[in-house]
């Protein structure tokens, strides 16, 4: 099973919120067989923990340590938010436009983000996936680093 692939990537939504984000990138992990149900309620946890906001526009709602149970195998959803969504709270605005879903089976998860985070540390390329139109070029843009 591929860790990402065009069923992942869902382009152009207005969510109304970080929950919303949230329940979105676990929903793309659930649906394609990455995840059990009970992930997606981890990764509500982990962000009342700490947020998954990363900066440069970017989150990446994740699940916690002890997630592993519920991941059957690595993946990544990836969603773009053109409108942008509040992930800071009201001492801090941060404005995520991209947010990551990471499942990492066996710790992986610290593997893939050290793949990406070359890309999210690159604002062209975060403009580009902000604007992209079509999934292939979200795989374009990802693939080297994740084949």
């Amino acid at each position: 099973m591929n860790v990402f692939d065009q069923k992942n990537i869902i382009l152009d939504v207005a969510p109304a919120d970080k929950a919303e984000v949230i329940k979105l990138a676990g929903t793309i992990l659930l649906e394609n067989g990455y995840v059990k149900p009970a992930y997606i309620d981890d990764m509500f946890e982990r962000e009342t923990l700490v947020s998954t906001y990363i900066g440069n526009h970017v989150a990446i709602p994740h699940g916690l340590h002890t997630s592993g149970e519920n991941i059957h195998h690595s993946g990544i959803s990836f969603i773009q938010i053109p409108g942008g969504v509040e992930f800071g709270d009201e001492a801090e605005s941060k404005i995520a436009y991209l947010a990551i879903g990471i499942a990492g089976k066996d710790g992986s998860h610290l593997e893939i983000l050290g793949k990406i985070a070359e890309i999210l540390t690159d604002m062209d390329q975060i403009e580009k996936l902000r604007t992209v139109k079509h999934p292939e070029e979200v795989l374009e843009v990802f693939g080297a680093v994740l084949d």
